[in-house]
């Protein structure tokens, strides 16, 4: 992204944040995310997402190193999907990459499906769906405020 750390850190985000719509994969597989809560982004600080249906999922952040590392742990998660798949715990890294910044972003989840040589491919493949989907929210956000500054 052509941003500073500091700019991009401002802007992290949640699946559950992203303003515009997931494609239909994440559609068809998860809830409709309806909002998240906005703690201070501080180690021990919860977060609490909500989705349609009364589903939800709960996050802690575990470490937070500004502007280059955000990490969290998921508490409770009723997406509908938990004999499939859990999620475990994600992170943000943040690095100078060129004239830009560059971000990584990490899931860590249990698949529950067997054979697991079977269900690995497609588990990676919609956990890439789901990050693409956060990092193009996070490159959006700075698209949106240039066409509204100008």
């Amino acid at each position: 992204m052509r941003a500073t750390q500091d700019e991009v850190w401002r802007r992290l985000m949640f699946f559950e944040d992203v303003p515009h719509r997931p494609g239909l994969a994440l559609r068809l597989l998860l809830p409709v995310p309806l909002r998240t809560s906005k703690p201070a982004m501080r180690v021990g600080a919860t977060i609490r997402c909500t989705y349609s249906g009364g589903r939800s999922l709960v996050k802690r952040i575990t470490a937070v190193e500004a502007p280059s590392l955000l990490q969290f742990e998921v508490l409770e998660q009723d997406l509908g999907i938990e004999s499939c798949l859990t999620t475990v715990e994600g992170s943000y890294r943040i690095r100078p990459s060129g004239d830009g910044t560059g971000v990584t972003l990490t899931t860590r989840y249990r698949g529950h499906l067997r054979p697991r040589w079977l269900w690995r491919m497609p588990e990676r493949w919609i956990a890439g769906a789901m990050h693409r989907h956060i990092l193009r929210g996070i490159g959006a956000s700075f698209a949106r405020e240039s066409r509204d500054s100008a």
